[in-house]
């Protein structure tokens, strides 16, 4: 399989060059040329396979030459022997809903399902190629403790995680700051989640500073963090899926990634109906299925903070599709936007877009309402993020088998959760030492040549 970039399909590259790079050269994003398609029949058969044998299958098609079956497979069974669940993921039936936990992973957040495989991806790349490179991350705050957890301690390879300061939880800043690894380095910026995803977009985009510290990047636009992704949605129609039913996933999204692994999966044959886009009052994606206005507006802080974001950078991938595989019309609608901070769908792509996606926007009070309301009814306590998708499917009338994306561990967000029901939502006993560890962090300007300094010096 071979890959091109949204902004120019004239080109196409191995699965060592997309996962390395990240982000084309272009500033486009890497899609597939053509893609593995999955009839009915061996969906169906998909329900005998454990966890980790389904990744191996979905995974091995995407990577082409990079590494053998037998290689993969030892790769897959290393990054989920971390997790706390045999299977990885979790099932619990709440009400008409199933809810699918991700955080059962050494960071708690659904995160690591992709993080851990990316992480043992880069060794094995390293391990063969006799070279270092740099990462550079930026994080709302789950992205950079699940990078960081995969990264941590491997040789040949420096990780720096750009968070927004004062902008993620406690839980989340210390889960990236209390390690001790000498190729971690956390830069707390004086600004918002954009900004630092801003930065990171300018170091790539700058190509003398990014070859010259061999940067690579591991945010949700690296395709190979997609395809890790799409595993549990086959996974989990496989688990709850009742034939004579459609099924529907409601997931809570800011930078579009974790939707588009659904929305991908559905290309790949698994008979998805509706992928519900559920967001907080940072709602552009909202504002652009439901009324085709994409414009980003001034970033809120909310109580979900990994939502707290206005530029959803995994849209592009749809706005290609949109525009039927034209590369010079997405590239010409990325600049417009980029320019003048706005992208109006017609009727017709939203026509297409409303073939797959629908949306819902989750106000403050309503998630804490939700918080409240399952705790009540079935003792189990939400995070905020989780309960934006549980709450979602409360604005749409889908019959048929329901999941909503359980994102992190509502420890992770202590706040919140005190606030809607007065419970402490405590860490799980093997991470509760973080929260006396001392903390290694830098606070740098939002600043771009004073960040790449910062990182430089580190080198």
């Amino acid at each position: 399989m071979r890959y091109v970039s949204t902004r120019d399909t004239s080109k196409t590259f191995e699965f060592k060059d997309v996962f390395i790079k990240g982000l084309a050269d272009d500033g486009g994003l890497f899609i597939p040329e053509t893609l593995t398609k999955y009839t009915e029949n061996e969906v169906k058969d998909f329900k005998k396979l454990s966890y980790s044998e389904l990744a191996k299958k979905i995974v091995y098609p995407f990577i082409g030459n990079f590494m053998s079956k037998a290689e993969l497979s030892k790769i897959i069974d290393k990054s989920y022997s971390t997790f706390r669940r045999d299977n990885v993921v979790d099932f619990i039936k709440l009400g008409d809903r199933t809810v699918l936990e991700l955080f059962h992973g050494p960071t708690l957040a659904f995160k690591d399902v992709a993080m851990q495989l990316l992480g043992n991806f880069y060794e094995y790349y390293l391990n063969n190629e006799n070279q270092k490179i740099n990462i550079v991350v930026a994080t709302s705050g789950d992205t950079g403790a699940a990078a960081i957890d995969a990264i941590k301690g491997k040789k040949n390879v420096n990780i720096f995680v750009l968070h927004p300061d004062n902008r993620v939880s406690p839980v989340q800043r210390k889960l990236m700051t209390t390690g001790k690894d000498e190729n971690v380095f956390n830069i707390a910026i004086k600004g918002n989640f954009d900004d630092c995803q801003n930065l990171v977009k300018s170091m790539f985009a700058d190509k003398k500073f990014s070859n010259d510290i061999k940067m690579s990047g591991v945010n949700s636009i690296n395709w190979a963090r997609i395809i890790a992704q799409s595993v549990y949605y086959f996974y989990s129609y496989s688990s709850v899926e009742d034939a004579s039913e459609p099924t529907n996933f409601s997931v809570p999204t800011g930078n579009f990634g974790d939707v588009y692994a659904g929305y991908l999966a559905k290309k790949m044959g698994l008979p998805i109906d509706k992928l519900i886009v559920a967001t907080n009052q940072n709602d552009i994606l909202h504002r652009a299925i439901s009324k085709g206005s994409y414009e980003a507006e001034k970033v809120s802080e909310t109580i979900s903070p990994s939502m707290d974001i206005q530029i959803a950078s995994n849209f592009e991938r749809l706005i290609f599709d949109l525009n039927n595989g034209d590369d010079q019309q997405t590239s010409l609608d990325m600049k417009n936007i980029k320019e003048n901070g706005q992208y109006l769908i017609n009727e017709d792509k939203l026509n297409k877009i409303s073939e797959n996606f629908l949306s819902a926007r989750m106000s403050e009070d309503e998630t804490l309402e939700v918080i409240k309301n399952i705790y009540e009814k079935f003792d189990v306590v939400l995070d905020p993020h989780t309960a934006i998708g549980y709450g979602a499917f409360d604005k749409h009338n889908l019959k048929g088998n329901n999941i909503v994306l359980a994102t992190a561990h509502p420890c992770k967000f202590p706040g919140a959760i005190q606030s809607a029901i007065n419970v402490k939502a405590e860490l799980p006993n093997e991470l509760t030492f973080i929260l006396d560890q001392k903390e290694n962090y830098d606070i740098v300007e939002n600043d771009i040549e004073k960040v790449k300094q910062h990182i430089k010096d580190r080198v």
